[in-house]
């Protein structure tokens, strides 16, 4: 019976690992996983020792803040791998808590196989991981077709198994004709990264009042947590891939959700809001190839290695900014057909390759 210890530290991670577990469980159904996750993973029948929404700490700030709580996980972590033994460990991102993980488990239990299963951007940033990705993990299973030929260039081996997200929008995504005249607003899954961009989101929706206003709730935080951000009028659904689907626009926190919007065929400005956002913006212009490998921020532009969306970052996230390009996207035709046809494109490097039933095969122990 062989033993699976997974890895997710935020909600997408979540998601990706309980269809991984799926797959996994039809080709070896004795398969054991336990791990640290959410509310996916434990519907997939995986016991936790931690739930993301005790690990979910984004940025320097936030990370020395709950410091302790921190510490307690990596405790907690390396304690649980110790007592579980397991024959793999599966990573899935959360680069920096899992490549300490990674390390402790390279060395206090050396059979065990080591998998990274959507592996760090570090084509965007950090290159310098890729040396204790392949030095640490016997197999990188990347979810990006330009991965493979990032690695070789190190010398080191990542397969590309497909991209979890164009599968799931190809599983969910109808046949909906009927769009709505509406604004879908997906601030991010974070409690942090919500307080810090649905204001400022909702500000610039409100710039157009012919169109209503729709709120995309993360699975991890209440329906309550929303209210306050609210007025009359304005919707929250969790229902995200028909709303984005149905809706004229989008403005949508940078990560996942904006390749998520572009393979629904969303129009959509994205946003970030980072700490000191004018130092913030101005190293970010000084010394942007220092700092990045690549000049976007959002998966919808580095993908296509072009400007597709609009990035509203930094000291560039202001109301008057994401107004400007919602009138853009709404008023101006050629524009918005142009962003369409790049979707279709991106769709099409991504390919349809079944992401967790790929991975799954190299992954399942053979017993």
């Amino acid at each position: 019976m062989a033993k699976y210890f997974i890895i997710a530290g935020e909600a997408s991670g979540d998601i990706h690992a309980a269809a991984l577990i799926a797959q996994i469980r039809l080709r070896d159904p004795e398969a054991q996983f336990t791990g640290l996750g959410g509310d996916q993973m434990v519907a997939a029948d995986c016991r936790l020792h931690q739930h993301i929404r005790h690990m979910a700490f984004m940025g320097y700030v936030e990370v020395l803040r709950n410091i302790h709580h921190v510490r307690r996980n990596f405790r907690l972590t390396e304690e649980a791998l110790l007592a579980e033994k397991p024959d793999a460990l599966i990573l899935i991102d959360y680069p920096s808590f899992n490549l300490k993980i990674a390390a402790y488990c390279r060395k206090h239990l050396p059979q065990t196989k080591i998998y990274y299963y959507i592996p760090p951007k570090v084509w965007a940033w950090k290159r310098r991981r890729i040396h204790a990705i392949a030095r640490l993990c016997d197999e990188v299973l990347g979810i990006f077709p330009f991965e493979p030929a990032f690695y070789a260039k190190y010398g080191y081996r990542c397969t590309y198994i497909g991209n979890p997200t164009a599968e799931e929008v190809a599983n969910h995504k109808s046949q909906i004709t009927n769009h709505k005249s509406s604004i879908a607003l997906l601030p991010g899954s974070r409690p942090s990264e919500v307080r810090k961009c649905l204001v400022t989101m909702l500000e610039a929706a409100r710039q157009f009042p012919e169109y209503s206003i729709t709120v995309c709730a993360a699975p991890g935080l209440d329906d309550t947590f929303y209210t306050p951000f609210l007025r009359a009028g304005e919707t929250l659904t969790r229902d995200t891939y028909s709303t984005v689907q149905q809706a004229t626009a989008a403005i949508v926190n940078s990560g996942t959700a904006t390749l998520e919007t572009a393979l629904l065929g969303c129009p959509q400005v994205a946003v970030y809001q980072i700490a000191f956002p004018r130092i913030v913006g101005l190293i970010l212009k000084l010394a942007h190839s220092k700092i990045f490998s690549i000049p976007y921020f959002t998966l919808v532009n580095i993908i296509e290695g072009k400007q597709v969306i609009r990035e509203c970052i930094a000291d560039n996230f202001t109301v008057e900014n994401i107004a400007t390009e919602l009138k853009r996207i709404l008023t101006d035709e050629a524009y918005t057909k142009e962003m369409l046809a790049s979707y279709e494109h991106l769709s099409s490097l991504l390919g349809t390759q079944p992401a967790a039933a790929t991975a799954a095969a190299i992954i399942t122990l053979k017993r």
